[in-house]
């Protein structure tokens, strides 16, 4: 069956940086897009980040432009979030997301808590 594992969370002061897994098995890693979604406490679950099969085209939420990189390892199966300059309001569990490319079905991780606090 599909499985998403991520990994990396944790606790990081402000400034910091963190950087994410997300291991995939089970599914033909290259056909599918990938992302990064996050949902704090009392909020809705938000896209992050998004890579699509290409390797190449990425999307980002305005909120981390510039801080977050995307990016997967094909040859792997694993998707990464690169996260620098980290704020308090980034803050949240961490969901990776597998979309089956040009439209499909998906599968989601079952998350990862990142807390940024002093």
């Amino acid at each position: 069956q599909v499985q998403l594992v991520e990994s990396g969370g944790g606790l990081v002061q402000p400034g910091g940086s963190l950087r994410l897994s997300c291991a995939a098995s089970g599914l033909t890693f290259n056909y599918y897009d990938m992302s990064w979604y996050r949902q704090a406490p009392g909020k809705e679950r938000e896209l992050v980040a998004l890579i699509k099969n290409d390797d190449i085209s990425t999307e980002y939420a305005d909120s981390v432009k510039g801080r977050f990189t995307i990016s997967r390892d094909t040859v792997k199966a694993t998707l990464y979030l690169q996260m620098n300059s980290l704020k308090s309001e980034d803050t949240a569990v961490y969901y990776c997301k597998a979309t089956l490319a040009h439209g499909g079905h998906s599968y989601w991780g079952q998350g990862t808590q990142v807390t940024v606090s002093p």
